[in-house]
């Protein structure tokens, strides 16, 4: 066949070289993700940029959405009502290439509109590579090195694709916060985020053949920690590691909080003392007991963090005249790639892949078939 083609092609004998190419190796099929922008909401307002088709969930067309115009999408007898249109799920489908508007911000791709139990949820179909454009801005600036964000790109890619797989929601996989990761449609694209995702397009972090859970985080104080010493179950791939995320901004971290604002937010009355119970091998709290006019209690790090909004679980604590001061170290849960320890690796020239496998143990490099 590669003969009969460079016959065929004379002298462009080159261009029927790339035309087997193309034959034996076809392009890469898109992978459509499903993001949800608001879920289990009274109403939201949806609209495109350019005309966009109105369907129902079996795809039957129901109308035409004129351009910029916004309309609030609504629960009605158990389904979605929008405008003169109701069926019991709503697609808008832009033409032209257009983009559409979900509460506040423009995205690409197309939105379906779905009841739940709690309302209607409106839902982001878009391709993964176009998804990464964005939440690469909103994870990290669009201003740092592009390795940095080559390797916010594989680990979102990967994140992303391993949720997809293990997702038990029917109608989504991801949400646009952190609780998945930061996603804001256009608002956060920037030619530089473009790049990162080109360059690393339909890469992805595997350990034994599957896509890896690639957690990351701003900054870890110095150290990374194992996954069993945050969440449940031990991960072969998330290994705590040296981070080199020394001088940076979340490198470390004071915060002071009176005794009567700590017993609120913990529900303890008359907080006497927090006193570390089980702290990991990197100084992690894995839990601490508090101790209060009527007893004591033990509470989970992670919860201790989340009720008194500590950057980390990396701290120590100390009484003060006023109250408590927690001195700390990093933001976020110390999992994974650290943000700011790929920008400094980065800045000294370490490529996108090597910064990725010093902070996921092991893992192999694959390229997505579609």
């Amino acid at each position: 066949m590669l003969k009969q083609l460079i016959r065929l092609g004379g002298r462009n004998w080159w261009l029927s070289f790339l035309l087997w190419i193309a034959m034996i190796c076809p392009a890469q099929a898109a992978i459509e993700l499903r993001v949800a922008i608001e879920d289990g909401v009274k109403q939201v307002k949806v609209g495109s940029s350019t005309p966009a088709v109105v369907r129902d969930g079996a795809g039957r067309v129901l109308g035409e959405v004129s351009e910029m115009n916004g309309l609030e999408a609504q629960t009605h007898a158990g389904g979605v009502a929008l405008g003169q249109w109701q069926a019991d799920q709503i697609w808008i489908e832009p033409t032209n290439g257009g983009y559409v508007w979900i509460r506040d911000r423009w995205y690409r791709g197309r939105t379906r509109v779905v009841p739940t139990s709690k309302g209607i949820t409106a839902v982001n179909h878009v391709d993964l590579e176009q998804y990464l454009y964005s939440v690469l801005g909103a994870e990290m600036s669009a201003s740092w090195p592009q390795e940095a964000l080559k390797a916010q790109a594989v680990a979102a890619r990967s994140y992303a694709l391993n949720k997809r797989q293990t997702s038990t929601k029917s109608i989504y996989d991801v949400v646009n916060t952190q609780t998945s990761q930061v996603y804001k449609g256009l608002t956060t694209e920037a030619e530089s985020t473009q790049t990162a995702v080109n360059a690393t397009a339909g890469q992805v972090m595997t350990y034994n053949g599957k896509i890896i859970l690639a957690v990351f985080h701003s900054s870890s104080g110095g150290h990374t920690e194992n996954v069993e010493n945050v969440w449940s179950s031990p991960l072969p791939y998330l290994r705590g590691v040296p981070d080199y995320d020394q001088g940076t901004p979340q490198y470390q971290w004071e915060k002071t909080i009176s005794a009567s604002e700590l017993s609120r937010r913990l529900g303890i009355s008359k907080v006497k003392a927090l006193l570390p119970e089980r702290t990991s091998t990197y100084g992690r709290i894995m839990s601490i007991k508090a101790v209060g006019a009527a007893g004591s209690r033990s509470i989970a790090g992670t919860k201790l963090r989340e009720a008194l909004g500590l950057k980390s679980t990396r701290f120590t604590v100390s009484s003060t005249p006023i109250g408590f001061q927690f001195n700390g170290f990093g933001f976020g849960h110390g999992l994974g790639l650290s943000q700011w320890g790929a920008y400094n690796l980065a800045q000294q020239g370490v490529n996108y892949q090597q910064i990725l496998q010093h902070y996921y143990q092991n893992v192999s490099f694959s390229q997505l078939q579609g």
